[in-house]
């Protein structure tokens, strides 16, 4: 481990050197990869430092038990090493955690897309809990939301309601999210008090930067029409909406969030740079899922993951078999501890990987 740890901490400095290097400076991607790829290992080489100290000072008490005579320092050093015995297998396994092959997306922003599935209204009102459920999470963790399109539900909530967020290790937390979640509850229009399910699926998609996908301009239509919905005077005045069409995957994308038809152009250019990017993705996904027995983060958008039971009070995440009773929490954006499990879960599927 050690061996490995040494190539990392070498390679992290090199990455330095070549960052300030004139070569660097002048090619913008480049240096944009360099840089990421020094915050990746600088974690880790931390990590390697406090192991080396720690290794060190244990050498230093083990000698002065071995030839020291006074009682008291002796005392004193065997009480700091088993101290720093019980630190060295504690940072030996966050070591190992570290040490795991990380998603290369993990940093990304994230691009959301909630849309009501089953359930009718019901399905439309449960789209914009999950909605609010992650409007909450992303305020405690001081990411930022910029709203991209949406269409509202006839009785409340949303149809469809499509989001970018903004901040550290975006999609590396939200990307378990994607999948059918499913609630089960007395719907507001239910009058006989009977229990309804509907569900909503949720796909999380990294954001893809100008670097990962170029988009010829020849290939993307681009037609403008009036916003709808709420937006004041210049709703069904102004062609401010945007939908753009690309020629060759069929994609569509619109966005009316903005007034501005320049601002809703700049964002529908994001979502459709970051699904031509997502078909590529997708097929990593894939075939990571194939490899795995059981699979946390998978590719499968159309699985099942999650249901809210409002009866009971219960939630459970059926990739882990996870079932909490806090569910008035977790709609309130209280998603973190859910998110940590599901983490755990798929850290160990991959240790078990690296070991075979």
């Amino acid at each position: 481990m050690l061996g490995k740890l040494e190539e990392i901490y070498n390679r992290w400095k090199e990455i330095g050197e070549q960052m300030n290097s004139p070569e660097a400076m002048s090619d913008m991607k480049k240096y944009i990869k360099l840089s990421k790829d020094y915050k990746d290992l600088k974690p880790i080489v931390q990590v390697y430092n406090e192991y080396l100290d720690v290794l060190k000072n244990i050498d230093a008490d083990k000698d002065i038990l071995q030839n020291e005579k006074d009682d008291e320092l002796r005392q004193m050093a065997k009480d700091e090493l088993n101290e720093l015995l019980e630190h060295k297998v504690e940072l030996e396994e966050k070591i190992r955690i570290l040490l795991i092959p990380k998603d290369p997306q993990d940093d990304k922003n994230a691009i959301v897309e909630i849309r009501a599935g089953s359930g009718g209204d019901e399905a439309s009102i449960f789209a914009g809990d999950l909605y609010r459920m992650y409007t909450k999470y992303c305020e405690t963790k001081k990411w930022k939301i910029e709203n991209i399109d949406s269409t509202e539900g006839t009785v409340g909530g949303f149809k469809e309601v499509i989001f970018k967020v903004i901040g550290d290790n975006v999609y590396g937390q939200l990307k378990y999210e994607s999948g059918v979640h499913r609630v089960q509850r007395v719907p507001k229009t239910e009058t006989q008090g009977r229990v309804h399910t509907s569900a909503a699926s949720v796909a999380v998609l990294p954001e893809a930067d100008k670097f990962d996908v170029e988009i010829k301009q020849e290939d993307v239509r681009k037609d403008t029409y009036c916003s709808s919905g709420p937006g004041g005077q210049s709703v069904n005045t102004t062609y401010s909406a945007v939908r753009l069409t690309h020629i060759p995957s069929g994609i569509v994308v619109t966005c009316q969030d903005q007034k501005s038809q320049i601002k809703n152009l700049a964002k529908a250019m994001e979502v459709l740079r970051t699904r031509l990017y997502n078909l590529e993705y997708q097929k990593y996904l894939d075939d990571i899922s194939s490899k795995r027995r059981t699979m946390v983060s998978t590719g499968d958008r159309s699985a099942k993951i999650r249901t809210y039971n409002y009866p009971q009070g219960r939630v459970t995440d059926h990739r882990i078999h996870l079932t909490l009773y806090n569910l008035s929490a977790i709609i309130n954006g209280e998603i973190q501890e859910l998110i940590d499990k599901l983490q755990m879960a798929e850290n160990a599927e991959k240790l078990k990987e690296s070991v075979k």
